[in-house]
């Protein structure tokens, strides 16, 4: 059970990473990127530029608006509207791999309680956690929120809750079956508990291979965002390279 905090959070990592565009449409930024209700806004802590915002159809680099020409401006607001109509099918396939996970978490978890009212605990625990995720990908505005430090705290949440629920009752079952002079149960209870951790990110891993043709589908959309934008320069003539598709130069 010690494990079990830090194989979830690999769990979770393979989460994202079946999600990944950079995996499997070799797209990436260098930006950390805010959809608003009325901008974008791609940030990053260095080299600069360190902010370029569209709004209101203008482009501001580092707080400094950028003239550009007739054809430039009809390629960014073209690359704004077709962006935002990308995030809610990246959303759709988030929300489907967490179904996905929450459903091998529940599966193997369940495996290991010996009772039915820890069962039914554990399954009001998991769904809760699900919810709540739900309506973090339903309400994200920003890539930030899906960064290395936001899965450990998610981890961390869902660990806190849910390893003394499973330590409890796999101990309570293995003492019982000690007591009961089954000890290849008690054994094989504390045996499956060990492998948890690592039949989960397993698991989940295979599980969540079902996703890469859905985010495949997104490929042509990344590649025409990045034609949008490529060769687009701020005032400085420096080009915004808001994203980067590998071999697309």
């Amino acid at each position: 059970m010690k494990r079990f905090a830090s194989l979830l959070l690999a769990a979770c990592a393979s989460l994202a990473h079946a999600g990944s565009l950079q995996d499997t449409c070799a797209a990436s930024s260098a930006y950390d990127l805010v959809v608003g209700a009325d901008a974008l806004v791609f940030e990053r802590a260095a080299p600069a530029p360190r902010r370029i915002e569209w709004r209101d159809g203008r482009l501001r680099v580092d707080g400094a608006v950028v003239r550009l020409n007739t054809e430039d401006t009809d390629r960014l607001a073209l690359f704004a509207r077709e962006l935002r109509a990308l995030v809610p099918k990246a959303k759709a396939i988030a929300l489907r791999g967490l179904d996905l996970a929450t459903g091998v978490v529940r599966d193997e978890t369940r495996r290991l309680v010996t009772s039915a009212d820890a069962r039914a605990e554990l399954d009001r625990r998991i769904g809760e956690h699900a919810a709540a995720l739900r309506r973090r990908i339903a309400l994200s505005t920003s890539t930030r929120d899906w960064q290395a430090d936001a899965f450990e705290r998610d981890v961390a949440a869902w660990s806190a809750d849910l390893v003394p629920l499973l330590a409890a009752d796999v101990g309570r079952g293995a003492v019982t079956a000690a007591l009961d002079g089954d000890l290849d149960e008690a054994v094989r209870l504390q045996v499956r508990a060990s492998e948890l951790g690592n039949n989960l990110q397993t698991k989940i891993e295979r599980r969540l291979r079902d996703l890469r043709p859905q985010v495949e589908t997104l490929c042509p959309a990344i590649r025409r965002l990045h034609e949008l934008q490529d060769g687009v320069r701020d005032g400085d003539g420096r080009p915004l390279d808001l994203l980067d598709v590998g071999g697309a130069r």
